[in-house]
């Protein structure tokens, strides 16, 4: 099976929740598709269909980012390039932190969203979507994880998600929660 993506990281991360060593990125010289859904769902079915269509092969991909309240749900979709560039992890981070520099901790609530997706060429689609609520803080903490991770403590917890072992993160992640509910859809489906 092929993770559409290109983060290694992502890659782990997918691996360790599922439990699998045979997925694989995808083939390098593929190209990439344009993301332009304003949904993590539709993003996420782009990609897939993108990589299914050129590789004939049963595609696994998801598109996930961070959701601020008071910036009314933003970066949302645009996490991944907030900064101007896509996939620029520290200064996405940075700006971000600097767009909140004088909101009070009582206002710094925010979101992980993912949609998890799974595309047969040429055949079925199933989508699935997790979610991690907490707090945005004033400062990166922890070096694990990436992208927002370092800033971002998710409810009921008193450290950041960089600060989190993988294990402990995977259980609770939004990417965690998503591909966990598409791999018992995919077990009841047969197509695991």
């Amino acid at each position: 099976m092929i993770l559409a993506s290109g983060n290694a990281h992502k890659l782990a991360e997918v691996c360790h929740i599922l439990g699998r060593d045979d997925i694989q990125l995808s083939p390098q010289g593929l190209g990439e598709p344009v993301e332009d859904d304003v949904t993590f769902a539709g993003n996420a079915l782009i990609k897939a269909r993108y990589v299914a269509e050129r590789t004939g092969e049963a595609v696994l991909a998801d598109d996930s980012g961070i959701c601020v309240d008071v910036l009314g749900g933003a970066p949302g979709v645009f996490s991944a390039r907030w900064c101007g560039r896509h996939g620029a992890d520290q200064e996405n981070l940075d700006l971000l932190l600097a767009q909140l520099a004088d909101v009070r901790p009582e206002h710094r609530g925010a979101k992980f969203v993912c949609a998890a997706v799974f595309v047969q060429p040429g055949g079925r689609e199933i989508i699935a979507t997790g979610t991690m609520t907490g707090t945005l803080l004033t400062e990166p903490r922890g070096a694990g994880g990436f992208g927002y991770d370092p800033i971002f403590v998710p409810d009921g917890y008193d450290r950041s998600a960089a600060e989190l072992s993988a294990t402990e993160k995977n259980l609770i992640s939004h990417r965690g929660q998503a591909f966990r509910a598409l791999a018992l859809e995919l077990e009841r489906l047969g197509l695991s």
